[in-house]
């Protein structure tokens, strides 16, 4: 219920200041901008009512098809970068690559009925492994100051670091993916 209340809220405001007060009433007052904001409220949600009873509707097809993609494309990167010492950054673009890919051919072709993230998830993160393990691992400058074949959280949580110090040692590990 909070997801659909901000997801409200961001619509009406989103209305409200871009379009309504931007080209249709550029003096309009803060009263009058509630009012419209509300109204927007009850309009967005009817609009979605409407949408969802629609049993002939795509949305939800199309929404779970997107998130396949991101889990797919990102997750085992994700996983890999934070849990995985030497995991590198043509390991990422990879695990990116053949997941989203994955996804995409598998929606096209429909195979054994399954769910396409399922899949994207599997081959994103043997890419992704597989491409880790042919490269050199490359660390970072400041990461020379831990332990060397240990995940990046286990050695955050073994050393006691301070919140300044772990948000320092996180951005450092993974700046090692995008900074090369």
């Amino acid at each position: 219920m909070s997801t659909l209340s901000c997801q409200l809220l961001v619509c009406s405001s989103a209305i409200t200041e871009d379009l309504y007060k931007a080209f249709l009433r550029k003096n309009a007052g803060q009263k009058e901008l509630v009012w419209v904001g509300r109204t927007m409220v009850l309009v967005v949600a009817l609009i979605a009512i409407a949408l969802a009873a629609n049993p002939n509707n795509r949305v939800l097809g199309l929404v779970s098809y997107a998130w396949a993609g991101f889990g797919a494309a990102f997750g085992p990167v994700v996983l890999f970068s934070v849990m995985w010492s030497r995991m590198t950054r043509n390991g990422a673009l990879a695990g990116m690559v053949i997941g989203a890919l994955t996804v995409i051919v598998w929606k096209q072709f429909g195979w054994l009925g399954l769910y396409e993230i399922i899949p994207g998830f599997i081959f994103g993160s043997l890419a992704s492994w597989s491409s880790a393990c042919w490269a050199k691992p490359r660390r970072h400058p400041c990461s020379n100051a831990l332990p060397k074949r240990t995940p990046i959280i286990i050695r955050l949580r073994r050393h006691r670091l301070p919140p300044s110090k772990l948000t320092t040692g996180y951005q450092a590990a993974l700046s090692g993916l995008f900074c090369g």
